[in-house]
């Protein structure tokens, strides 16, 4: 049986040192796996930032929910939610607007045909 709080133990312990799993362990199945997991992105950030993304997500991204539930100004909130988003840089969205500047260099010869056709993939 793991205990509620071993993530937030787990987490105090390491005091934010890389942290490697070498052992999974499926409880219910009976299997065991080896190897070398990374821990996602954002299970990496310190507990108080994956609450305060758990909030966002909860209250829809109201920040003036957010405002109320920590107690803290618009610009305390958006410079948190700006600090925590350069923390995801590698993620790209193909968003319409993408499109467009990928035609466009296609167009110019800055990029091949494989190139754009990979980058409007879905």
């Amino acid at each position: 049986m793991v205990a509620k709080n071993t993530w937030q133990d787990l987490t105090v312990l390491t005091q934010q040192e890389e942290l490697v799993i070498e052992r999974v362990r499926l409880v219910k199945k009976g299997i065991a796996i080896e190897g070398s997991f990374e821990l996602p992105p954002m299970a990496k950030l310190p507990m108080e930032d994956q609450i305060f993304i758990a909030t966002f997500v909860k209250t829809h991204g109201s920040i003036k929910q957010m405002e109320q539930m920590f107690g803290v100004s618009y610009p305390t909130i958006k410079n948190r939610l700006n600090r925590l988003g350069r923390q995801f840089d590698f993620v790209h969205v193909n968003a319409q607007s993408d499109r467009g500047e990928v035609l466009a260099q296609l167009e110019k010869g800055e990029i091949t045909v494989d190139e754009a056709v990979e980058r409007l993939k879905p």
